[in-house]
């Protein structure tokens, strides 16, 4: 049962609240029964965006890390062979002209590392390159674009510093990261 049963009243006008432990009754403002509802948009709230530098710095680490494990695997076997190094483009010159033997344990590592669902694989390196230009843009896909230019251009660095033309795994890999970072961009512009 409510109080306006009781008391027959129902009066919409008078609102009681409580403050300071008093009862106070205050009246509203009357309604005019020839005002209609009135809808007023918001503008929804314009999401931040912002660079995610946790992810950055353990992506960062990880390349460093994986670099090095690469480099090491390489610089063992050389040095196995009796040849020294001076810096990293002996290293890409050896191996670009074949002109290294690799032994079995290597040759196995790194398949392993370059297959399908290897650290240096296709898919793993794309996503850690897709999850770098997210943590950069503060996943801001109206940032994608700059991403993808961004990535071009690593490649093309990549290329010169190489001395040649790369190996098939590194085209696919950057053609696998620019789909990746064009679908991000795409699925927002559909949002």
């Amino acid at each position: 049962m409510t109080i306006q049963q009781i008391s027959g009243h129902n009066d919409s006008s008078i609102r009681y609240t409580n403050n300071d432990s008093r009862i106070v009754k205050e009246d509203a403002a009357p309604a005019s029964a020839d005002t209609a509802a009135v809808y007023e948009t918001t503008s929804a709230p314009k999401k931040v965006y912002q660079r995610d530098q946790a992810t950055i710095d353990r992506l960062l680490s990880e390349a460093e890390a994986g670099a090095k494990r690469l480099r090491d695997l390489v610089e063992r076997m050389l040095l196995e062979q009796g040849k020294t190094l001076e810096n990293a483009s002996d290293i890409y010159k050896l191996l670009r002209e074949g002109k290294v033997q690799v032994d079995e344990k290597t040759r196995l590592q790194a398949q392993k590392d370059i297959a399908e669902d290897g650290y240096w694989g296709v898919e793993q390196t794309s996503e850690r390159l897709v999850s770098f230009a997210k943590a950069l843009s503060g996943g801001d896909p109206s940032k994608a674009d700059i991403m993808i230019e961004a990535v071009k251009k690593g490649f093309e660095k990549a290329t010169k510093a190489w001395g040649g033309e790369l190996p098939q795994i590194c085209k696919d890999t950057i053609d696998r990261t620019i789909s990746k970072l064009e679908s991000w961009r795409d699925s927002a512009d559909e949002a």
